[in-house]
């Protein structure tokens, strides 16, 4: 194929790549968003974490479906405007049509695989670190007035009453339990600012009183207060809480590995870790496997002249059923038992293997046969008078 045909094809797709790749991953993630985030995260300042950490894994999973629909697209268009009939006449192979699409993928499968390992991996943190905020209310502009709080496994609970502010509360309550001491401290104040630092939360009382009362006596103690300052285990301006556990999905290519030694002994966590295991290392290579699909069949099953519209819209749909496909029974069947893996890459070999000989077949031409071989040779023509 000439140069600048090659450079054309690969624009013409790579921009379909991108195009379709934003209209799949932003309605994904915008839906994920919505569902996972509450309408007080927004003035939480949790909507930005939690979008840079779902953006990488929503975009890895969605690119080979993108790749497949792009090239679906591309040749669709070219089907019926004739220009596949007109490269054929150009004494262009099949496969030369198909190469600069496949040379796209090829190199997305890449992408696809830095996604899942490396970045994915690291940015989830963020999204699951917001997810520990929200169940655990640990950001104080969530709180809601007139409900009950409890932190740090029961030990400390907090009640406002109302909200002045976003960051200023009135008639806060708060009841803590030293194990240490052997005590158990109720506060009240009339108004209370929140304040944050690097570690946690800081909240300046006004204007209450503090009641100490013994848990091994019933020795009593009250002081009251102008001003009194105490920390919260809450969402810092340095960085999000930390968290006491960390997901497979979390780890990176090689401490990913090496968890399976672990997860093995117990059948739930080797679930997840196969799971895992074929969106980390088998989604990224359907993106060669949905660009061929979307080749051979558009290339079969189209009409190549322009005549008339053909296998167009059955090409685009085939495409996203297989990936949705795929990804439904990675996520069921797997965590029934580790052996579905075997099922699942036979699907996708089959997938190669069917699309590639369909090409092949489109682009095998049988020799022409000499017109007098068919005529046999015991029939005899009359004399022209």
């Amino acid at each position: 194929m000439p140069r600048l045909l090659y450079n054309y094809l690969f624009k013409r797709v790579g921009f379909n790549v991108l195009v379709v790749q934003l209209a799949l991953s932003v309605p994904v993630v915008l839906s994920y968003l919505l569902y996972q985030l509450p309408p007080a995260a927004v003035r939480g300042g949790l909507v930005f974490p939690a979008l840079i950490g779902v953006t990488p894994t929503v975009a890895f999973v969605t690119l080979p479906m993108a790749v497949g629909v792009a090239t679906a697209l591309e040749f669709s268009r070219m089907a019926s405007e004739g220009m596949i009939a007109v490269l054929y006449a150009l004494r262009l192979s099949a496969w030369s049509i198909c190469r600069p699409a496949l040379s796209l993928a090829a190199g997305l499968v890449l992408l696809g695989y830095l996604l899942a390992n490396v970045i994915a991996p690291h940015y989830t943190s963020g999204m699951q670190d917001v997810l520990n905020v929200i169940n655990n209310s640990l950001n104080h502009r969530m709180l809601d007035a007139a409900h009950f709080y409890t932190f740090s496994n029961g030990v400390k609970t907090l009640y406002i009453e109302r909200w002045i502010t976003p960051d200023i509360a009135a008639n806060l309550f708060v009841r803590q339990i030293s194990i240490e001491k052997m005590e158990e401290e109720t506060i009240t104040a009339a108004r209370a600012e929140f304040r944050r630092n690097e570690a946690g939360v800081i909240v300046a009382l006004s204007n209450g009183s503090i009641q100490t009362r013994s848990i091994t006596s019933n020795e009593v103690r009250i002081a009251n207060f102008d001003e009194y300052a105490m920390a919260l285990p809450m969402q810092g301006s340095g960085s999000l809480p930390q968290r006491t556990w960390r997901g497979v999905y979390e780890l990176p290519a090689g401490a990913f590995l090496s968890s399976w030694t672990l997860a093995r002994l117990d059948h739930r966590q080797a679930g997840e870790w196969m799971a895992e295991a074929a969106k980390r290392f088998g989604v990224p290579i359907l993106a060669v496997a949905h660009t061929l699909l979307a080749m051979a069949l558009t290339l079969t099953f189209g009409n190549i002249t322009g005549r008339r519209g053909a296998a167009g819209s059955l090409t685009i749909i085939a495409i996203p059923a297989t990936h949705i496909g795929f990804l439904v029974a990675l996520e069921s069947l797997l965590r029934i038992s580790g052996w579905f893996a075997l099922l699942l890459l036979a699907a996708v070999l089959a997938e190669i293997l069917i699309s590639a000989w369909m090409i092949a077949r489109v682009n095998y031409s049988p020799k022409a046969k000499r017109l007098d071989a068919e005529i046999p040779s015991s029939v005899s023509y009359a004399p022209v008078a």
